[in-house]
């Protein structure tokens, strides 16, 4: 039987590791900047991060686009669903809140004011919601290539904003079908769903960094999503609702600032013959612009920030 020994290690050569130099470590980083070499995974600057984005924008749309055709795949009806969900969901508010609790009571053209309410909450709240899952449920994605992440919330709030675009063929029909007929006044919609587009996807931004670090996130989320609903007038109007002295001026004015609700409420004007200009809050389109702005460029400045910890352990 043949023993076997380990070969014994290889020599070092201390004469020449003796010559090495030793660096400091901020000698070492400016050793590593005069070569022009930069730290893994580091957060580029605001402008080369909005670059980035634009050279990924074909990436943005397809990756959309992929998850909206993939969104209902596995259901027989398939894409019928993004007219179905909000269309059932709106028959159970009407039978609940406009006919139970009497709702509809005092407004005009109750069930186009319905119907556009709960395709504009809609738009939002899945936008909110599929931001929840930005980050956490492309981990695999996001550690495997590099990419800027805020190209995931982004896509996503684009899927929103396809599926939404789809849905309006069927508020359309339900609208002409209650005798709302197209005015001029329908291409109000047009700036209106842009800015309420900018505020979802900053919104989306804001939550997709928060439960990227905290998942418990997206459990909370359905409960808050519920309680702005009912705040925002949906099923009832706020108008008819604050009427008189019963609330308090800072709750009015937090409820008349709503972005939900101002941005229902601007559907409902471009859209509905009886809703007036007078049951709008005070300087509307400049609070619809507000929130759009704050949220759009805020909420993307607050996710660039957490660039280099996304998809990290």
């Amino acid at each position: 039987m043949v023993s076997q020994t380990a070969a014994p290690p290889a020599p070092v050569d201390t004469a020449s590791t003796a010559l090495l130099p030793v660096y400091e470590p901020g000698e070492l980083a400016a050793l590593a900047a005069r070569h022009g070499l930069t730290v893994s995974g580091a957060r580029p600057t605001l402008g080369a991060y909005v670059r980035q984005l634009w050279g990924r924008r074909h990436f943005i749309t397809a990756f959309a686009t992929a998850k909206l055709t993939a969104q209902y795949s596995q259901a027989k009806l398939g894409q019928i669903w993004q007219i179905m969900t909000p269309l059932l969901n709106a028959t159970v508010y009407y039978f609940i809140f406009g006919v139970l609790m009497n709702t509809k009571h005092g407004v005009p053209d109750y069930v186009p004011f319905l119907v556009t309410g709960v395709f504009i909450w809609t738009f939002t709240a899945s936008s909110i919601t599929a931001g929840t899952r930005a980050i956490s449920g492309n981990t695999g994605l996001v550690r495997a290539l590099h990419f800027p992440r805020a190209s995931l919330p982004i896509a996503l709030a684009i899927q929103q904003l396809q599926q939404l675009l789809f849905s309006l063929g069927a508020l359309t029909l339900i609208l002409l079908v209650f005798g709302q007929y197209p005015q001029p006044s329908w291409l109000l919609a047009i700036p209106a769903l842009t800015l309420q587009a900018l505020f979802n996807t900053g919104l989306s931004m804001v939550m997709a960094r928060l439960a990227a670090k905290t998942p418990d996130i997206a459990q909370l989320t359905p409960f808050i999503l519920r309680t702005w609903m009912y705040a925002s007038g949906v099923m009832w109007s706020l108008d008819t609702l604050l009427s008189g002295d019963r609330v308090p001026r800072l709750v009015l004015l937090a409820l008349e600032c709503n972005p939900a609700a101002v941005y229902i409420d601007l559907m409902r004007y471009a859209l509905i013959d009886s809703f007036s200009g007078t049951q709008l809050p005070p300087h509307v389109w400049a609070v619809a612009t507000g929130w759009a702005l704050v949220c759009g460029v805020g909420g993307f400045v607050y996710f660039w920030k957490a660039e280099e910890r996304y998809g990290r352990g």
